[in-house]
C-alpha cells in the first residue's frame, strides 16, 4: 500500500491556486445566475450567484459594475475563478455584469431556433461523425483575434503534426455572416482539410449575432465536411451550435477535441521505456551476480586445484630435498675419503716427516746420478727451499 504524501497547508493551497491559474478554460468565462447576499466594502462588492442546485461566491473589485444590480436579479457575469492561498478561500472574480433577460435579440434567437429545429436542421441523424484521423483542420475565424492563436497553441502543444488552415473572416459587424458563410463553403469543397472549426471568442448576444443567422445555419447544415462550432464561452449558445456536427464550449476545447495528445503517448512511451530499462537493469544485475558467483566458484575450484598441486609439489620438494641431502652427505663423505687419500700422498705432508725434494732445472731428481753438481739445485723442505751446489759425488 502506497503511503500518502504529507503536505503543509500553504503548500496544498498554493498547488490548488496554481491549478486554477493554469487552466485556460476557466479564464474570462461567463456565468448566469440569480444575485443574492450583496455585501459592500470600501473597494469591493461581495455577493453570490445561485441557480436551482448550487451557489457561487463572487467578488467585484470595482463597485461601479454593480450599481444597478439588486438582490434577486438574473445576471450574466464575466470573470475568472480565484483561490486565495493565504486564507484558503475561493471566489469568482467578476469584471463585467450584464442583465440576463428575454430582449429582442434573444426573442429573435428563440424564433430562429424554433424555425430551424422544425425543419430538421438540428436532427442528430444528419450530424456527421468526426474523422478518426485528423491531419489538417480548417478554421473559419479572424486572423487578428486571439482565437486562432489559442487553437494553434492547443493543437500544436498536443500534436505538432496537426496542420491548421485559416480562412480569415469578420466575427461580428456588418456582413460578418456573409464572410463566415464564404469560409464554410470554401472548406466544404476543399479536399485538403479533414474537419472545420467555426470559432470566435465570447461576447454579448449582439456580439454573437452573426452566428445566429439563417444563412450561417444553412451553410453549416449543407457543409460536406464535419463542422465543430466553438463560438463564445461555455455558457454562450448560438444557432450554429445546434446545427453543427459537434459543439465545443470554447475554441481551445475544440482544438482539444480534434487532436490526440501526443504528450500522453510520449509519457506512455517514456513509462514503458523506463519499465523496460528497469527490467534490463534487473536482468543485468542478476547476470552480474550470477557471473560473480560463477567466477568466485571457479576461483575457489582453481584455488583448490592449485592448493592440491602445491601440496603435491611440496611433497615432491621435500622428497627431492631429502634425496639431495642424502646425496650431498654421501658426496661429502666420498670427498673426505678422497681428500684423506690425497693428503696421504701430499708431498708437503711427506716432506713434513723429514724428507726433502731435490729439483734441478725444474725437474725432480730422485737419484744422485741424475744430479749435475756443477749446477745449482733446489732442496725443497716442508717449510721452504734451499739453493745448494754440490762439491763431489
Amino acid at each position: 500500500m502506497t503511503q500518502a504524501y504529507t503536505l503543509s497547508v500553504s503548500k496544498f493551497n498554493n498547488i490548488v491556486k496554481d491549478i486554477f491559474n493554469s487552466e485556460e478554460l476557466l479564464h474570462n468565462i461567463k456565468i448566469v445566475g440569480e444575485v443574492f447576499g450583496i455585501s459592500l466594502s470600501k473597494t469591493s462588492v461581495y455577493f453570490s450567484l445561485k441557480d436551482e442546485e448550487s451557489s457561487l461566491p463572487c467578488v467585484a473589485f470595482y463597485s461601479g459594475i454593480m450599481q444597478d444590480v439588486k438582490e434577486g436579479d438574473m445576471v450574466v457575469v464575466t470573470g475568472s475563478p480565484n483561490f486565495y492561498a493565504k486564507s484558503g478561500r475561493f471566489n469568482f472574480v467578476v469584471n463585467k455584469v450584464e442583465p440576463f433577460g428575454l430582449g429582442l435579440l434573444y426573442q429573435n434567437f428563440l424564433l430562429m431556433k424554433e424555425k430551424l429545429e422544425k425543419e430538421g436542421l438540428f436532427d442528430p441523424a444528419h450530424k456527421k461523425p468526426m474523422p478518426a484521423v485528423i491531419k489538417r483542420i480548417g478554421v473559419v475565424t479572424s486572423k487578428d483575434g486571439a482565437v486562432i492563436q489559442d487553437i494553434r497553441n492547443v493543437c500544436w502543444r498536443r500534436n505538432r503534426a496537426t496542420d491548421i488552415v485559416l480562412y480569415d473572416t469578420k466575427v461580428q459587424g456588418n456582413d460578418a455572416e456573409k464572410e463566415i458563410v464564404d469560409g464554410i463553403n470554401f472548406f466544404s469543397d476543399y479536399d485538403k482539410v479533414d474537419v472545420v472549426i467555426v470559432a470566435r471568442g465570447g461576447g454579448s448576444l449582439e456580439d454573437l449575432s452573426a452566428y445566429n443567422t439563417e444563412i450561417v445555419a444553412r451553410a453549416t447544415y449543407a457543409c460536406k465536411k464535419p463542422i465543430i462550432s466553438a463560438v463564445g464561452h461555455e455558457t454562450d449558445f448560438t444557432i450554429i451550435d445546434f446545427v453543427s456536427d459537434l459543439r465545443a464550449p470554447t475554441p481551445s476545447a475544440a482544438a482539444e477535441l480534434l487532436t490526440k495528445d501526443t504528450t500522453q503517448s510520449y509519457a506512455s512511451l517514456q513509462k514503458d521505456t523506463s519499465r523496460l530499462s528497469r527490467l534490463i537493469d534487473t536482468y543485468i544485475a542478476d547476470q552480474n551476480m550470477q557471473f560473480t558467483n560463477d567466477i568466485n566458484l571457479l576461483i575457489s575450484y582453481v584455488d583448490d586445484i592449485v592448493q592440491d598441486k602445491k601440496d603435491m609439489l611440496q611433497k615432491v620438494v621435500l622428497k627431492m630435498s631429502s634425496k639431495i641431502e642424502l646425496l650431498a652427505q654421501k658426496a661429502e663423505s666420498d670427498f673426505k675419503l678422497k681428500l684423506a687419500h690425497l693428503n696421504k700422498h701430499n708431498p708437503l705432508d711427506i716432506l713434513a716427516l723429514g724428507y726433502a725434494k731435490i729439483e734441478q732445472d725444474g725437474k725432480a731428481k730422485s737419484k744422485l746420478a741424475e744430479l749435475d753438481l756443477n749446477k745449482p739445485f733446489d732442496v725443497n723442505f716442508a717449510d721452504g727451499v734451499v739453493v745448494a751446489k754440490g762439491e763431489k759425488k
